[in-house]
């Protein structure tokens, strides 16, 4: 039978929860936001060029601009690449809802692709199947950090003259054919809440190589509005600033541009703790058949914002009975994520359950287990020990108590 699980009054694992993410903060992000608060500019200043700066030369992009959130980048981007009434706009449906209702606010539709069985990433040939004269743009993810089939993506832009939007909220530090992530698509969003691998607390960058891209996405985050000379349309006193279309106040702060430059020297650490831990999970389940591990493309290097595993085998159906068994041994495992199509705002629009079997399939037995920089080595042994107490119950007596 094994050892009792606590959901029925064992012992758990752990005597306090461990989240399935956190940001990692120390004295260093601390005092560099103490500086700025003590500086003259807390918006919009100095700590926000650099931050901007920082995320450019990181990624090896001509340019970035942050903004308050991931969300609204992506709807930035959608709006400086002319997605409007009537397009169209192909996306997978294993993503946050912010990766397709982007599309919404700028009057598109977003059209959802299947996924790959085995990288959970969007399928290149459902793209093209979807591919009509209204499609516009793609916006592939890079779901848990592994950048998406983008040889194959950018072929199917290039012969459609698509713009590709993509979604790296996961991916900063990850790379593609040796390239950073952030330095090949037409425009790439990185996220910084607190569960991603740098923080500002909330934000969001749009990298970019097209100047015409940078400088919309400049001036949608500030109302539309531009002071630059060059491009008033008319000429008249210095103090003179022109809103030329509708923009949003999407800006982010110097308080928080402050936390990310600090974040930022470390990433390139934290994204070695998180492949180092993703090894170590690896190992500890590569005998048991029952839980399957996310394939990695050839040629990609994952920055692994997420671990997600796949019960299989005699575990099919159990995912919620592990799930609850591993929380109640304070293991924080999470679910990522519930297809997009299948929420109620989707369903009133058309949407029906069904569209993409391979994504609802997946959905029906992944789970994430904890990942992040900030875990110990101990918390590692931590959730390896609770999966195989959880899960060896479950193969050997599944259901009962």
């Amino acid at each position: 039978m094994g050892e009792k699980l606590a959901i029925f009054g064992g012992d758990p694992v752990r005597d306090s929860m461990l989240p399935y993410g956190k940001q990692t903060i120390d004295d260093q992000d601390i005092q560099k936001v103490v500086e700025t608060l003590k500086s003259d500019y807390i918006t919009t200043g100095p700590a926000l060029r650099e931050f901007e700066k920082g995320v450019a030369d990181y990624v090896g992009a001509a340019y970035a601009v942050a903004f308050s959130n991931g969300t609204a980048a992506l709807h930035a981007a959608c709006f400086a690449a002319g997605i409007g009434k009537g397009d169209e706009v192909i996306t997978t449906p294993l993503t946050f809802v912010a990766s397709a209702n982007c599309v919404w606010y700028t009057g598109g539709r977003p059209v959802f692709a299947d996924v790959d069985p085995q990288t959970y990433n969007i399928d290149p040939v459902s793209i093209e199947s979807l591919v009509t004269r209204k499609t516009k743009a793609i916006i592939p993810v890079d779901y848990s950090g592994q950048p998406a089939d983008y040889e194959k993506i950018q072929a199917i832009a290039d012969k459609y003259e698509l713009v590709i939007i993509e979604d790296a909220a996961h991916a900063i530090g990850a790379e593609y054919r040796g390239k950073k992530v952030g330095s090949y698509s037409d425009m790439t969003m990185f996220s910084f809440h607190p569960v991603k691998h740098i923080t500002t607390g909330e934000g969001g960058v749009i990298a970019t190589n097209n100047r015409d891209y940078y400088e919309k996405l400049m001036m949608f985050r500030t109302h539309g509005i531009t002071r630059d000379v060059e491009k008033l349309l008319e000429k008249r006193h210095p103090w003179e600033y022109e809103m030329q279309f509708l923009g949003y106040n999407y800006r982010m702060t110097d308080i928080q541009a402050a936390l990310g430059s600090s974040q930022l020297k470390k990433l390139d650490r934290f994204v070695a703790k998180r492949r180092k831990y993703v090894k170590d999970y690896n190992e500890a389940f590569a005998t048991m058949n029952y839980i399957g591990i996310q394939e990695q493309l050839a040629d990609t290097a994952s920055s692994y914002h997420l671990y997600v595993i796949r019960l299989d085998g005699p575990l099919k159906g159990l995912r919620k009975e592990v799930f609850e068994a591993l929380r109640a041994e304070n293991i924080g495992v999470n679910v990522h994520y519930i297809p997009v199509h299948t929420q109620p705002y989707y369903k009133e629009r058309g949407y029906t359950k069904g569209l993409c079997p391979v994504a609802e399939h997946v959905y029906e037995q992944i789970l994430s287990l904890p990942l992040y920089s900030g875990m110990s080595p101990r918390d590692v042994q931590d959730v390896v020990k609770a999966v195989k107490k959880v899960t060896a119950y479950y193969v050997n007596n599944a259901g009962g108590s």
